[in-house]
């Protein structure tokens, strides 16, 4: 029965599906609402209608698109999961192309606009946009154009972004009778464990994300950045961090001269991190940082400081001067909710009465009005700790304690 392997919302759209002739169905909403999950077996439907098509126009090879943010995200988001599921095999020619199904499937990612170079010129008789909201609009639009084979359709399936985005506008909210839109909540993810969905909304941070990831609203954020701060369940006193041990410390650096640069020290226990230290000036020259570094790596040794990417040369001048010094991820609103996240959780500590430019920032740090963005002001220090408590959340999660310093020279992007 279909009830055993699809939700009801699923079935429905699948339904709609087989009754409607669709040019583009995009499946939007919350994370893990079973979006993608369908998604992935409309492409291999999509696939084994696009080789009937092609016999009958005696097409030896049809190709088809499939599209992510990048590479390694098509292969975690769909090839992955198909062969986990399914036992596929796939087998990737040079240009990482493979064949399913007597399709030629073509792989291009269109999170930057050298994805066209990929597709450009070519007839496909259908594609698959993963992660659809990420795509560069030019890329997008080049996909479409070049689904003109027979019978081709566009499936594509999306988190939600900001009310103003292109996607929700020029597509979800259009009237043109080909495109299909189905939003997705959480909740409709019936074969979700139900201590699981009450987890998620209990630790997902209020505001943005909740209805972004739970309610899987395309909504931009209001009010203040992080509104799960609480000074009193989140202070520490300087005497309560010298009674720590902590398992790692590393610093967060965010270059400034108007305005202002900041390097924050962060030491981690088990899962909470502490912001232990804050050193925030205007007008100081990257000499005057260096010493800073080599004063707070007296103090705690030889650590890592992952640093704001704007300033290469001054990573390169730490670099010279023998302080570990790499680039930070800097994926902004991935490094707020991963901080919002500890604020929820109650995994964050400050040293709040030693962090004057901290207090300054913390209830002035607002989002941008209809944007998804946070309004660049009243940000340096918590810059810093984003970069700082990100890089070392997506840099060194799932290693072992003894590999974290020797994985960390691999990062990409750090200056040799």
């Amino acid at each position: 029965m279909l009830s055993n392997i699809y939700t009801p919302k699923q079935i429905e759209i699948l339904k709609a599906c087989r009754s409607t002739d669709w040019f583009m169905l995009i499946n939007h909403g919350a994370k893990r609402s079973g979006k993608t999950q369908l998604d992935n077996d409309l492409f291999l439907a999509e696939l084994r209608n696009v080789r009937k098509t092609a016999d009958e126009m005696g097409i030896d090879t049809p190709q088809y698109i499939l599209a992510g943010y990048s590479m390694g995200n098509i292969q975690d988001n769909i090839l992955t999961e198909l062969s986990n599921k399914y036992g596929f095999e796939f087998k990737f020619d040079k240009y990482n192309n493979f064949n399913l199904f007597g399709v030629k499937v073509v792989q291009t990612s269109h999170g930057s606009i050298s994805g066209l170079g990929r597709i450009r010129g070519m007839t496909a008789f259908g594609a698959y946009i993963n992660e659809a909201s990420l795509a560069n609009q030019e890329v997008f639009d080049e996909i479409k154009a070049r689904c003109s084979g027979r019978n081709a359709r566009i499936i594509a399936d999306t988190n939600p972004d900001h009310p103003e985005h292109w996607l929700l506008k020029d597509y979800i909210n259009s009237s043109a009778s080909g495109i299909m839109s189905n939003h997705f909540r959480l909740d409709d993810n019936t074969f979700l464990d139900a201590r699981y969905v009450k987890q998620i909304k209990e630790t997902t941070p209020s505001g943005m994300f909740y209805d972004r990831g739970v309610e899987g609203l395309w909504v931009s954020g209001e009010g203040v950045v992080y509104p799960d701060f609480d000074r009193e369940k989140h202070s520490i006193t300087a005497e309560q961090v010298r009674q720590l041990r902590f398992d790692r410390v590393f610093a967060g650096v965010d270059w400034g001269w108007e305005h202002w640069g900041a390097i924050v020290v962060i030491g981690v226990t088990g899962k909470r991190y502490y912001i232990i230290e804050e050193h925030a000036a205007q007008h100081r020259f990257i000499d005057d940082w260096i010493l800073t570094a080599r004063d707070i790596i007296a103090r705690h040794g030889d650590i890592s400081f992952y640093c704001d990417p704007a300033r290469t040369e001054h990573v390169a001048a730490f670099q010279k001067a023998r302080i570990r010094a790499y680039l930070a991820n800097n994926r902004v609103l991935s490094g707020i909710e991963a901080v919002a996240t500890l604020m929820k959780n109650d995994l964050f500590r400050i040293v709040y009465d030693e962090c004057p430019r901290f207090r300054d920032e913390i209830y002035k740090y607002i989002w941008k009005k209809n944007s998804g963005e946070p309004l660049k002001e009243n940000d340096d220090v918590l810059c810093a700790i984003r970069y700082g408590i990100y890089s070392d959340m997506t840099i060194l999660e799932e290693m072992p304690q003894k590999e974290r310093q020797s994985n960390a020279m691999k990062l990409k992007g750090m200056l040799r």
